[in-house]
Parts: structure tokens; C-alpha cells; sequence
């Protein structure tokens, strides 16, 4: 900070400036540098606190509980905080990742606007990382901190020492997949169209992944024209005291398989019987003899994804070769978008499936789910769909 002071302001303020503690107006204000514990910082009179590097304060470091204090400290003040980042690493549970995430449950509605103001200038998922491109993107991402000089960037970004990951979310200011992540926001925004909606009487073809209690239930649709998705509905536990006893609620997920069958045209409708085997019962027999392709199961919809690991995995890299050879749209939801971006790779003896990143985890993928059994209803009903006379209701006699 002294570095910043100029000899003006330190006259007007009478600053006497310390490497840790600047004291003005003879001593009635201070600023101070503080890394000590967060239990030792309880209850300080703050005014306004900046928090440096958040991608590093991780539960580690005590990093949540130093955030826990500060807000609190704030919030009995009256007074504000901000934080100061780059693009941190996904997974480590930093307070970075939990402030974009909660900036992200505002954006898709799931939490209350309580002011939270986020910005961030991040460079194209698409990018590619090279000379020509990184000439043009750097000054546009650096902003106002012009002492980052481009051409030394360029240097550590080509430096083959240094993963691309690493480079990725030092300069470009872009949130890099962990590992073991099936997709990144480069695979899966690159397919957004916001221009595409789903029209009555389109053909569509279902995909339905069921839970109870913690784990959502998704309801997705594929059109058969264009490959495009769009999340029909999606039930999912609610944070904090709201969630306490939820259940999914089964009368409007039932009432919004009816409602799509009336809307559209269905082709057909994978649903993973887990939890739901009355349900789709139901369904199959109200609307499985219209549908111009059938699940392998016992009934026209059940597609048991418990029961056959060969055949999962085998749907699964079809759906993956889809997005990643750019086939498949989407509308640009966010919540299947965050339900796709938190599926895991799981590698069996038949190939790469899908899971979530643990098995208590409260990042959900049942969106994916569904989206994959849409993908392969889709794709049966390519390979060996069967014309059906649609019903009029009307009946003829001789």
C-alpha cells in the first residue's frame, strides 16, 4: 500500500505508513495487513475488508472459517468485503469456487438476490492457446493492470513445463475442468444456441431420471430434427432449513410427463426405473403402444440403468462422441449445464461411464442422466424406429 500513497495524500491524512499498519487522522483510522487466526480476528470493527487470493482459502488453511469471520465482522458493522481472485481449481472447495457457485444458484433462481455483485472478464472457452490468438486476448483480459506484459505472458503460456490448465486459469481467467471431469465449460458452452426453443407439436424424444430424497429427478427432452436439449423439469432438494424432510414431488413430475406428452410429439421415452418403477408403469401403459421406439426393458419406457453396466457405458460414449463432435445443442439452461459439468469419468472393462465426484456428494447429475437416455432413445429410433399411426380419437363405423 505505500507504494500506492501519494505525497499529497499522506500530507491530507497525515498517514504514517508501516509495512503491516498505516495509521491516519492521528491514529483514528488503520489499515491493516492481517494473516493471523481467524478465532484471533472475532469481533473486530471493520469497515471494509479486502480478501486476497480466495482460490487459496480452502479448509486447509482455515480459509472458510477466515471468510466465516470476516463476514460475520461485517455483518454486525453494517460495512462490506471484497474479494480478489483468480480462476480457481475446481474441487477444492475454495472460497472462490463457493462464492461463483452461489453466484451461479442466483443466476439459474435456486437462491435470493441478496446483492451478491460478481464480476469476472474471462476469456472464450474456445480459445486456443496460441501466439496469434493470445496477442489479442490478453490486453482485452488483463484490463487495466497493464504491467502484465503480453509478450512475457506468451512465454510462460508456451513454456511446455507449465500445463495448459495452469495457463488457462492464471492468464485467460478460465475456470479449467478438474481431471477426471468429463467435460469443461470449452466441450459443453461451445453447443449453447440461445435462438433454439421447443415448439408444440415438435418430435422429441424423453429421458427421465428419477430420485426420492437428496438426489434430483430430471425430466429432458431431445428434438429428433436438430439434436437440441431442453430441461422440461428438474426437482432438486433445496439448500439450507428449506431442504430439511424434502421430497421430490411425484404429483408434479407425474403431472409434467402427462403435460409433455400433450405438448409434443413423442417418439419415444427412456426412463431409469429406480425408485419410479409405479410411475413408469403407469406410463408405459397410458403411452407406450404410441411410441415409435421401445426401451429394452420389461415394459415400452423402463430402461433399468442398474441392471446392464455394458449397455450404460456403451449409451454414455455415444452421447460423449455427440457433444464432442459438436452434433447435440442445447438452449443454454444452466442447471443442466452445472448438472453436466459436475459428471465424473468412470472407466469399467466396457468403457467410460459417468458419476458423480462422490457418492454423498451434493453436486448432482441426474440432468446428464436424462439427457443421455433422450440421446439414446434418439438413437434407437435412428437405427430402428417403427412409423405409428398417431391417434385421432375419432372412430369410424361401417
Amino acid at each position: 500500500m505505500p507504494s500506492l500513497m501519494s505525497d499529497k495524500l499522506i500530507e491530507t491524512y497525515g498517514i504514517k505508513a508501516g509495512a503491516e499498519l498505516i495509521r491516519a487522522n492521528g491514529g483514528r483510522q488503520r489499515l491493516e495487513a492481517v494473516t493471523s487466526s481467524f478465532r484471533a480476528l472475532e469481533g473486530a470493527r471493520s469497515t471494509f475488508v479486502v480478501l486476497n487470493e480466495t482460490h487459496h482459502w480452502v479448509a486447509g488453511n482455515n480459509g472458510d472459517k477466515m471468510y466465516e469471520t470476516v463476514d460475520g465482522n461485517a455483518t454486525k458493522k453494517d460495512s462490506r468485503y471484497l474479494a480478489i481472485t483468480n480462476a480457481y481449481l475446481p474441487g477444492e472447495d475454495s472460497v472462490a469456487e463457493r462464492m461463483r457457485e452461489a453466484y451461479e444458484k442466483i443466476r439459474e433462481g435456486r437462491a435470493v438476490d441478496i446483492g451478491f455483485m460478481y464480476d469476472s472478464v474471462e476469456a472464450h472457452p474456445a480459445t486456443p492457446l496460441s501466439p496469434e490468438a493470445l496477442r489479442i486476448v490478453l490486453p482485452k483480459i488483463r484490463g487495466d493492470a497493464v504491467w502484465l506484459r503480453v509478450e512475457t505472458i506468451l512465454q510462460s503460456v508456451l513454456d511446455t513445463t507449465m500445463a495448459p490448465s495452469r495457463s488457462r486459469r492464471m492468464w485467460l481467467n478460465q475456470i479449467v475442468a478438474e481431471e477426471d471431469a468429463i467435460y469443461g465449460p470449452a466441450e459443453w458452452d461451445v453447443l449453447r444456441n440461445d435462438g433454439k426453443t421447443l415448439q408444440p407439436g415438435d418430435e422429441i424424444t424423453l429421458g427421465f431420471d428419477g430420485g426420492l430424497r437428496d438426489d434430483a429427478t430430471a425430466l429432458v427432452a431431445l428434438r429428433v430434427s436438430d439434436m437440441c436439449a431442453f430441461v422440461l423439469g428438474l426437482w432438486e432438494k433445496p439448500d439450507g432449513p428449506r431442504g430439511d424432510g424434502w421430497q421430490v414431488p411425484r404429483a408434479q413430475v407425474d403431472s409434467a410427463v402427462h403435460d409433455a406428452f400433450r405438448t409434443f410429439e413423442v417418439k419415444g421415452f427412456y426412463a431409469d426405473v429406480a425408485l419410479w418403477e409405479s410411475y413408469i408403469s403407469e406410463w408405459s401403459e397410458a403411452y407406450g403402444e404410441g411410441l415409435a421406439v421401445q426401451a429394452p426393458g420389461k415394459d415400452a419406457i423402463g430402461w433399468d440403468m442398474r441392471t446392464s453396466l455394458k449397455a450404460s457405458t456403451m449409451a454414455h460414449e455415444r452421447l460423449m462422441r455427440s457433444v464432442f463432435d459438436r452434433k447435440l445443442l442445447h438452449d443454454g439452461d444452466l442447471k443442466l449445464r452445472r448438472h453436466a459439468l459436475n459428471a465424473r469419468r468412470r472407466t469399467n472393462n466396457y468403457g467410460i461411464s459417468f458419476g458423480k465426484e462422490s457418492r454423498e456428494s451434493p453436486k448432482k447429475v441426474d440432468a446428464y442422466a436424462a439427457l443421455m437416455l433422450a440421446h439414446e432413445a434418439l438413437f434407437d429410433l435412428r437405427a430402428r424406429g417403427r412409423k405409428v399411426r398417431r391417434r385421432t380419437g375419432r372412430g369410424y363405423f361401417l
